[in-house]
């Protein structure tokens, strides 16, 4: 049996479901979000002998073989008081970071190993000691740091965790922005919070990189052709924005699977820049990144290695 935790709007697990059916891999899908509608039960407290039972079907982590971390979302309790839903939501919590822990060594990506390699400053060391070049970088909120970074370099920004502000009903994307020269007058915004400031690296192409163990799956996203998507490819939504398989020089390949083993991951989607005389430099590594719309627009096999991973 696989394990697959995740959301039920998570259109990229429904990829890895549909390759599992069609080799008749046994599989069960928890929807974290919906945690608190299961019966659980742990024999003698011992975590191996954690079940989980729904609507007549049930796992036993026992028979767990291995487990796909894929962006679940906390549990929820809608209809009940807010102080009721938070006690809940804690404690079944609790229960899924036992599930977690249980799991150990089984999971693609372990949920504690995404958690560490989130850490972008980490990652640029560790992209250093992989033989990446990697554009200037200062990650400050002190107005002469930034001041003076920016007077030394052509910059682009971005922030050091979320890139996504809550404004109710919508949500609005922080994107890698140019940023020119700043002065003191931008010192009231510089203050607020840290922020990644970045040499900005001429681009050729963006490429997007995916590794599962020992396979890379490199994807040229031709960036430079429309003005909204030049220094942020994901800015515009553009549909025609031209994707096309590229083989990396062995010596990426090998800087790719270096990273993502460094992170103590078994899967990550790295965002590079070509610049015009073909070299790579290495912007981030995301533990948890979208992989299906590199398989629909190119027909990479990622959902295969997955499997493939999972079985191994």
């Amino acid at each position: 049996m696989i394990l697959l935790a995740t959301n039920k709007r998570d259109v990229t697990t429904d990829f890895i479901v549909r390759e599992m059916e069609h080799r008749g891999i046994p599989l069960f899908r928890l929807n974290v979000e919906d945690i608190g509608t299961y019966r659980m039960e742990m024999q003698d407290g011992d975590p191996a002998r954690l079940r989980l039972e729904r609507h007549g079907r049930a796992i036993n982590i026992s028979d767990v073989k291995a487990a796909y971390y894929r962006r679940p979302q906390p549990p929820r309790f809608d209809g009940h008081r807010q102080s009721t839903a938070d006690y809940l939501q804690a404690e079944w919590s609790a229960v899924l970071r036992t599930l977690w822990n249980a799991l150990d060594g089984r999971w693609l990506n372990c949920p504690f190993s995404i958690l560490r390699a989130e850490d972008k400053p980490r990652q640029l060391s560790l992209a250093r000691k992989s033989g990446f070049h990697i554009p200037a970088t200062n990650v400050t909120n002190d107005q002469n740091s930034a001041i003076a970074f920016t007077a030394r370099h052509a910059c682009v920004a971005k922030p050091l965790r979320h890139a996504l502000i809550d404004e109710g009903e919508t949500g609005r994307v922080i994107f890698t922005s140019r940023v020119g020269r700043l002065t003191r007058d931008d010192s009231a915004g510089i203050e607020l919070a840290p922020v990644i400031f970045q040499q900005e690296i001429p681009k050729a192409r963006d490429v997007r990189v995916i590794v599962v163990d020992e396979h890379v799956f490199a994807t040229g996203i031709h960036s430079q052709e429309w003005d909204e998507t030049t220094i942020d490819w994901r800015k515009g939504v553009r549909t025609d924005l031209e994707h096309r398989t590229v083989t990396l020089p062995p010596s990426v390949q090998a800087a790719c699977i270096s990273i993502t083993k460094a992170l103590g991951l078994r899967y990550s989607a790295i965002d590079l820049v070509e610049d015009p005389d073909g070299a790579h430099w290495f912007l981030e590594a995301n533990p948890n990144g979208q992989w299906a719309w590199i398989e629909q627009r190119t027909g990479a096999p990622i959902s295969s290695a997955i499997v493939e991973a999972l079985i191994a």
